[in-house]
């Protein structure tokens, strides 16, 4: 998680595109022909509506799969991944924001148990060990 790799089946299935995903850089659009390639080439051009990120929680929680993101209030996204990381010793989590409120630093909040819990949105890998 503390890499941010992306699990089949949770963060990434057939529903979600590799723009969406951050993924854009292993589809080789200019390499030929093959299925998708246009709705590819569309969405490059459009941009997507929603992004997969990294966040941090504030407070001592942990998020889960299928916790809603809270912008303002308003639903913005939803967690895929979530964990506590003895790394950073904080909870962590991945999933969609919608355009515009995907960018790094923006404070969001995670719906745990009927609960809105501030976090806010990182760069991503959450974690690199020093060499």
């Amino acid at each position: 998680m503390e890499m941010k790799f992306s699990l089949y089946g949770n963060d990434i299935d057939e529903t979600i595109n590799p723009i969406e995903a951050g993924l854009g850089w292993i589809t080789k659009i200019d390499k030929g022909d093959f299925i998708g390639r246009d709705a590819i080439l569309k969405m490059k051009e459009a941009g997507p509506t929603r992004k997969l990120i990294g966040f941090e929680m504030k407070e001592r929680a942990v998020a889960r799969h299928g916790y809603v993101i809270l912008k303002d209030g308003d639903e913005v996204g939803h967690v895929t991944s979530g964990t506590f990381s003895p790394s950073l010793e904080k909870g962590i989590g991945i999933g969609y924001v919608n355009v515009p409120h995907n960018g790094v630093g923006t404070e969001i909040h995670i719906s745990i148990r009927g609960k809105a819990v501030p976090a806010e949105i990182v760069k991503t890998p959450f974690y690199q060990r020093p060499y």
